[in-house]
């Protein structure tokens, strides 16, 4: 099977939208972005819930949303949460989950009523998963991906990489395919949230293996018939840099009203957006979107605020090469057309 790469192009034709309907989850993984000082402790009702989600009612674009958490199948109410943007016009409906699928999750919904279930896995073992995610994760959330594909959903997987489970990915191509997934997501590892504690054995890949090891995989995923997604992160020499937050609509939403524009700013109260008595108001200066309007020659602000690790330069100061925006991804694809 041949393999189509491309670099999906931000813009403003589509909108994204990332809602945390809580932030409470049984599982305690060693990368958790959730920080519940900056993200809030409480659960939606679904009022609120449905009024949120009709701030983004679709006009003549497609707007996607993704449930999240947290573990969003601990909401009671999430089916009515999918109902609802259903209802509104949602062109997609994804749920991310750990695999637990409470609340008799699967049994409540149809696969006409959700896109994606989107499970994940950080290790093609469980020696290599579960001390990242929690013991017993791996079983679990394996058993899960198999009823859901039996139910007849769509899946994808999410996979975490990092120092300590990079060395597993190639591993996991043949594990998707006996899985029946779908679409696989590789995601760079962030330092924020629980990983701002800089554990020394779980940190960003370097730039090498990132660029080495991350396309030769997802080329290996793509040739099964699985469409392969994952960051850009570096930019090749003369590739423009462009911010998401200024040429591309992603929301993410949390329990609190924030609203963000950048994940990398999730951990700060910088949030360019926030619900105040369900009404969706801008915050005033200075926010994120000030940042994002920015030029620095190492690309991304926010990167070098935050995680600057992944940067090097040269003897006069000038960086090497330029850092992607977190929100930029590569995709590839598997396809039976040869040229003739």
């Amino acid at each position: 099977m041949a393999v189509i790469k491309k670099t999906v192009a931000f813009t403003k034709n589509a909108v994204n939208v990332f809602f945390h309907i809580l932030t409470q989850c049984n599982l305690r993984c060693r990368h958790c972005y959730i920080n519940p000082e900056q993200h809030g402790t409480n659960t939606l009702d679904i009022a609120t819930i449905r009024s949120w989600l009709e701030a983004f009612v679709p006009d003549k674009r497609h707007v996607n949303v993704i449930f999240l958490g947290g573990e969003p199948t601990l909401h009671p109410d999430l089916v009515e949460a999918i109902r609802h943007a259903r209802r509104l016009g949602y062109a997609s409906i994804t749920v991310d989950t750990n695999g637990y699928l409470f609340n008799d999750f699967i049994q409540k919904i149809t696969p006409g009523e959700v896109d994606y279930i989107s499970f994940s896995l950080d290790g093609a073992t469980a020696e290599t998963n579960d001390p990242i995610r929690g013991k017993g994760s791996f079983e679990v959330c394996t058993a899960g991906i198999r009823r859901t594909v039996a139910r007849g959903f769509a899946v994808s997987l999410i996979y975490t990489v990092s120092t300590a489970n990079i060395e597993e990915l190639n591993d996991m191509v043949p594990l998707l395919s006996d899985l029946e997934v779908t679409r696989f997501f590789i995601q760079v590892i962030g330092i924020r949230g629980q990983s701002i504690h800089g554990e020394t054995d779980m940190t960003q890949v370097s730039r090498a293996d990132w660029q080495t090891i991350v396309p030769e995989v997802a080329e290996k995923v793509a040739a099964a018939g699985i469409t392969a997604t994952y960051p850009k992160v570096f930019l090749n020499h003369g590739e423009p840099f462009e911010c998401g937050g200024n040429v591309a609509d992603n929301y993410f939403i949390f329990p609190n009203g924030r609203v963000y524009r950048c994940p990398l700013c999730e951990d700060y109260p910088i949030h360019a957006l926030a619900f105040e008595n369900d009404t969706l108001h801008q915050s005033p200066s200075i926010n994120e979107a000030d940042l994002f309007r920015l030029d620095i020659p190492e690309g991304c602000v926010m990167n070098k605020l935050v995680q600057p690790g992944n940067l090097a330069y040269r003897p006069d100061g000038s960086p090497l090469y330029q850092i992607a925006c977190c929100l930029l991804k590569e995709e590839m694809r598997g396809t039976n057309f040869t040229a003739a």
